[in-house]
């Protein structure tokens, strides 16, 4: 009898055994969907690209979609890709508050999930990996002040579906605020900019400066895109480089408005590095493996695990980095 008992002991573990090496086989080749706010901007399509990069060095295959700025088409997508069976969720969300019934949908299929870039709100997401944002909107206030300690600021947000974009707001004022109390700064107005659009940032600017009779010194820009429909603006009343601008993402026409003079700073986030991170996230959690966290961000559902990267100020004098980094050539910088 204990013989036999052995030894249905013992197929049960070799079962157990086969059963773990068939499943680690499969984690060898993970799936990975790939759900992307709007690949029609150049900064996402760079993340595409490095991400795909990188997962395919571990052996991943990724499935990309775009959701071209359409809450709708992102959540139809992410269900499609649920539906194709894939073993983890890469999502940088269009509007981070009403994906919860398709990551609850994920969960239920035991898909793992990550949020790039942005925080998915009120969902058990699994990880989060990001750039620090606070510290972006830090980096922006700082160069800013350091050109303008004093006088009319204007605060130009992101979008209001964005996480991001109150994170941001937040560094910024961290700065801001007690040169507000000490009377050097005076913010003159605030809004947030739907979409992250530049012509509506740009009209926003117009109406600013009429209100504050151009008495404007400096635009708090929560990224290129927007920093670039204010610097329009700036330009019809002759404006430009006199009114320091913020910025964000180092897109290519941002970086050289910087050269030019006109934009004051942008922040560079290697996008090289968080997609790779990504990936290596994304695999890992396929894998049972625990990846480096650095951070936990509360996303109103639970404490999520993240991995933050360190962003870089970029201005004039530091812009080779771009050149010395491979994400752009002098060329480009030169406008050739």
């Amino acid at each position: 009898m204990k013989k036999m008992i052995k030894a249905v002991g013992l197929a049960c573990a070799l079962m157990f055994t086969a059963g773990v090496g068939t499943a680690h086989a499969d984690a060898q080749h993970p799936k990975i969907g790939f759900s992307i706010d709007d690949l029609r901007l150049e900064r996402w399509a760079r993340d595409r690209d490095y991400f795909t990069a990188a997962a395919d060095k571990l052996g991943a295959k990724v499935y990309v979609q775009s959701a071209d700025a359409s809450e709708q088409r992102q959540i139809a997508q992410i269900e499609n890709l649920i539906s194709r069976g894939v073993d983890v969720l890469v999502i940088v969300p269009y509007n981070a508050t009403v994906l919860n019934n398709a990551i609850r949908e994920a969960k239920k299929a035991k898909i793992k999930v990550v949020s790039y870039d942005r925080l998915i709100l009120n969902a058990d997401v699994d990880a989060y990996v990001s750039f620090d944002n606070k510290a972006v909107g830090e980096l922006q206030a700082q160069s800013l002040v350091a050109l303008k300690p004093k006088g009319n600021y204007y605060l130009l947000g992101g979008a209001p579906t964005d996480n991001n974009a109150k994170i941001l707001r937040e560094g910024q004022m961290k700065v801001l605020q007690p040169l507000v109390d000490k009377g050097d700064i005076k913010i003159v107005g605030k809004q947030w900019v739907k979409d992250w659009s530049a012509s509506e940032a740009m009209a926003i600017v117009e109406n600013a400066l009429t209100a504050n009779g151009n008495k404007i010194d400096a635009v708090v820009a929560s990224n290129d895109g927007t920093a670039g429909g204010a610097i329009q603006a700036l330009a019809a009343q002759k404006l430009t480089g006199k009114v320091a601008v913020s910025g964000q993402d180092a897109d290519l026409a941002a970086v050289r408005r910087v050269i030019a003079g006109t934009q004051t700073m942008t922040v560079y986030k290697p996008l090289r590095e968080i997609a790779s991170t990504a990936a290596s996230v994304a695999v890992q959690l396929v894998r049972n493996q625990k990846p480096a966290y650095n951070a936990q961000l509360d996303n109103g559902f639970k404490k999520v695990d993240s991995v933050l990267l360190k962003p870089i100020m970029l201005n004039k004098a530091n812009v080779d980095l771009l050149v010395k980094d491979g994400f752009y050539t002098q060329a480009q910088l030169a406008g050739k």
